[in-house]
């Protein structure tokens, strides 16, 4: 008798150790995958793209000219590289917005503002003060950053 209910036992421990999907839906848990949106073109709807704000800096007046300084834009990818790549990448949004097409959402002086006195730009600066809120209250560290160094950078920011 007690071989017959410990037989018993062990057929219905295994059988309770089942598999069942029906069991796992009414958890309530279910995985679903969906494609992901591009959050550099779907975050960037927030900010207003506005060419005339020069920023709030050095820089009141900036003349790119119509052809890119080759020699200038590779200088200006080096400084990048050593500065900048921790928090921005070229097409991919990070801690800070991707850089490639910048100058078409802002005019080269706000760019350039923005990496010469990013604190500045912060407390006066409408544009700076949304791309704050939008990137988590990032603030974009300031590099010390000489005008020629932050021209080079501009001209590289042109290449992209």
């Amino acid at each position: 008798m007690k071989r017959l209910l410990l037989i018993l036992a062990a057929g219905v421990f295994m059988a309770s150790c089942g598999d069942k999907k029906e069991d796992k839906k009414k958890d309530g848990f279910e995985m679903n995958r969906t494609k992901k949106e591009d959050k550099t073109t779907a975050k960037q709807e927030g900010v207003p793209v506005d060419m005339d704000n020069k920023g709030v800096g050095p820089i009141k007046s900036l003349d790119l000219g119509a052809e890119v300084d080759k020699e200038m834009a590779t200088s200006g990818e080096a400084i990048f590289s050593s500065k900048c790549v921790a928090c921005h990448a070229t097409d991919m949004r990070l801690i800070g917005p991707a850089v490639k097409g910048v100058l078409d959402r802002r005019s080269p002086e706000w760019v350039m503002n923005m990496i010469l006195n990013p604190e500045g730009m912060l407390k006066e600066d409408p544009i700076a003060k949304a791309l704050y809120k939008e990137y988590n209250n990032a603030l974009m560290t300031n590099q010390g950053l000489t005008e020629e160094e932050a021209r080079a950078i501009t001209e590289y920011f042109r290449t992209l």
